[in-house]
């Protein structure tokens, strides 16, 4: 697929494919990239959009090896795949900017159209429908006439972020016997590092770091410094060098370490489809 904003270069994307939406293979639209605000730093990041989910961009590299595209050649063998991700994460800081909150005060109630509003990210203008559906959990709705307002809610919040500690709790020791072993204490600071990937220190990870009696400095020790998703701007997608420079340091952490082992795995898939296709021909 070749990149957005007068990008030609082609590279491979795996993105996973709503079946149940899908009668037949024409309906499978080519999805579009946006370019948005990464949660946690601000800084443009590229994401995907892919019948109607939110998905972000995991990159991996091979040292030696090349794909074969139709009559293009891959050279370096990048691998992007793109993964669903809750947008409620990504829409957080808009919705909190959009309140205006003052000290002493809740803030104010906005139309959707307004809120999504961000100069230079007209690609928020793409997620309207989705930012209809998934903010409703943390926001406050009033309704006059036709139109709906909408205000962040910080209980509403707090409520979503342990529900996502509760998730990470029950699925981390599936994946790893490790964490079957960690006390409460260090299972939480292990998720909290986790979700402080997508989420500010102000006011939310303090938010919660304080309904769950844990020290914020503790908690986010662990966190990484440098963004997981590639950036859609300053480091164009498919530009090797700044994303092998943060895969160094993103394997550090558990996530990470889980989600180059899915990328290994699909590679290896994707070489086994085009050597048994090569068979075929032959």
């Amino acid at each position: 697929m070749a990149w957005f904003e007068g990008v030609e270069e082609t590279r491979l994307l795996i993105a996973p494919v709503a079946e149940t939406t899908i009668t037949t293979r024409n309906e499978i639209g080519e999805g579009r990239l946006l370019s948005l605000r990464h949660p946690k730093s601000g800084n443009p990041t590229c994401y995907f959009l892919n019948n109607g989910s939110l998905q972000e961009l995991n990159w991996f590299k091979q040292s030696y090896g090349s794909w074969f595209l139709g009559e293009y050649v891959c050279e370096d063998g990048g691998l992007y795949t793109a993964s669903p991700v809750d947008p409620v994460f990504i829409l957080l800081p808009v919705f909190e900017e959009a309140r205006m909150k003052k000290e002493g005060e809740q803030g104010k109630f906005r139309q959707l159209d307004e809120i999504m509003f961000t100069n230079g990210y007209p690609g928020y203008q793409k997620l309207l429908s989705i930012a209809e559906e998934s903010m409703q959990v943390v926001c406050e709705i009033k309704e006059i006439g036709s139109s709906k307002f909408f205000r962040l809610n910080d209980s509403k919040v707090l409520a979503w972020l342990c529900h996502k500690v509760h998730q990470l709790k029950m699925a981390l020791p599936t994946l790893d016997k490790n964490y079957a072993a960690q006390d409460e204490k260090e299972m939480l600071i292990e998720v909290v590092s986790l979700l402080g990937e997508y989420l500010k220190d102000e006011p939310w990870l303090k938010l919660l770091c304080g309904h769950l009696k844990l020290d914020l400095q503790e908690a986010t020790k662990r966190t990484p410094t440098q963004e997981f998703l590639p950036s859609a701007l300053s480091n164009t997608p498919g530009s090797s060098n700044s994303l092998q420079a943060r895969s160094a340091s993103q394997k550090k952490t558990f996530g990470k370490q889980a989600k180059k082992m899915k990328i290994e795995t699909d590679s290896r898939n994707i070489k086994d489809m085009f050597t048994r296709a090569s068979r075929r021909k032959s």
